[in-house]
């Protein structure tokens, strides 16, 4: 009888708790609430499984792929921004050390051998790959009841390229009779163009170069930042089940389509939460298709009116005054109810900056940017999974 992911998650934690923890305090002393942490990520996530094998050729061989990815790991757990204070803090502290795989200090290697691994794995995408197991893992025969989505801005320290020279102006032909559409009419926004593309089109697509965003707040305030922007999904209990990095630039909407196929894809849910900047038609429409019910805040929008008045007082002289009225589109009280829900996305977004690393991102371009936030990711998710079952 195949288990229930509460009952796995159960039997997990106790395992831990009772076995594990016990034994490794045993022999390398009393562990801090980051050491179990790192021991929970490690034993659930498995980064052994999804390494390929030690070459076997001639030459020189690699450092042991398994203890510096478990290393980076115990960077997002710790939350060094830093791959020399990863280092310095191996060096210093034997309990940690021995965690992620090394006997003494002198095998620990430079950090020149951490950059080329760590490359090596943005390139395979092994902290996407150990992230999307442990969802499949904990969520795969469990009914999500809220999927909020939302994304939250990624500072670099990279250049971003100049703005582009304006195109010249397209010469202006005499207007004459529309000619008939010997084709069918292209869907009218992008988005319905998305929903007629596989997934993998849709994230190819998708600008990932660094750009200058902005945001504007609750309040109407106006941010600026020049990175990046990171898409989440999360399920109920604050658990990141699907990430998406893009260019700053790019609106939260283009990304919707493909996060909701990721997302379906991944874990069984009902409804899909977002706020006002998936306000759109083909967004509702793609999220019925799926068998998901949506709830997005609705965009304030007016009523444009125009009506003639005298120009001056006892004028035959006319003109034009232009009024805009606002529409009132509320959520209904049932809607609204759920829609405080989506505030888990938020407290996600807070988390994984405070104290899994994403506020200060020290590596350029997209690749080896994502893989950073991902191991950040996945030891969120199990840390939340912990604190559920404990």
């Amino acid at each position: 009888m195949q288990l229930s992911a509460r009952e796995y998650l159960t039997q997990f934690s106790n395992l831990l708790q009772s076995t594990l923890f016990p034994v490794v305090e045993d022999e390398l002393g009393p562990l801090s609430e980051k050491a179990k942490l790192l021991i929970a990520v490690l034993a659930t996530a498995s980064p052994a499984a999804h390494l390929p094998p030690s070459r076997g050729w001639h030459g020189r061989p690699s450092k042991d792929r398994h203890a510096l990815a478990c290393a980076f790991v115990a960077k997002a757990v710790y939350g060094f921004s830093k791959t020399r204070d990863v280092i310095d803090r191996l060096k210093a502290d034997v309990q940690l050390m021995r965690l992620c795989g090394w006997r003494c200090a002198s095998r620990i290697p430079s950090e020149a051998t951490f950059s080329r691994a760590f490359a090596e794995f943005s390139r395979t995408q092994l902290p996407e790959r150990m992230h999307r197991a442990v969802i499949e893992k904990t969520l795969r025969n469990c009914l999500v009841g809220h999927i909020s989505r939302d994304s939250t801005a990624i500072e670099a320290r990279e250049r971003y390229p100049d703005t582009p020279d304006p195109l010249p102006k397209k010469k202006r032909y005499k207007k004459g009779p529309k000619a008939k559409r010997s084709t069918p009419r292209s869907p009218g926004n992008h988005i319905e163009e998305q929903r007629l593309m596989t997934t993998e089109q849709i994230l190819a697509e998708l600008p990932r170069d660094c750009s200058l965003g902005v945001k504007k707040s609750s309040k109407g305030h106006l941010s600026y930042w020049r990175g990046y922007k990171l898409h989440l999904d999360v399920a109920d209990g604050d658990i990141p089940v699907t990430a998406v990095l893009t260019a700053a630039k790019l609106h939260d909407s283009q990304a919707a389509v493909a996060m909701m196929n990721i997302t379906s894809r991944r874990v069984t849910y009902l409804y899909d939460l977002m706020d006002a900047a998936y306000d759109a038609k083909a967004i509702r429409e793609h999220s019925i298709a799926l068998g998901h019910k949506p709830i997005i805040d609705p965009v304030l929008r007016y009523r444009t009116t125009s009506e003639k008045v005298p120009l001056r007082k006892n004028s035959r002289a006319m003109k034009k005054v232009v009024t805009r009225t606002p529409i009132l589109r509320d959520l209904d009280p049932p809607k609204a109810m759920r829609f405080r829900q989506r505030t888990s996305v938020e407290r996600v977004n807070a988390r994984l900056k405070d104290e899994f690393g994403a506020r200060l991102v020290f590596y350029r371009g997209a690749a080896k940017i994502m893989a950073h936030l991902m191991f950040g990711v996945l030891a969120l998710a199990v840390d939340q999974w912990l604190n559920r079952t404990g």
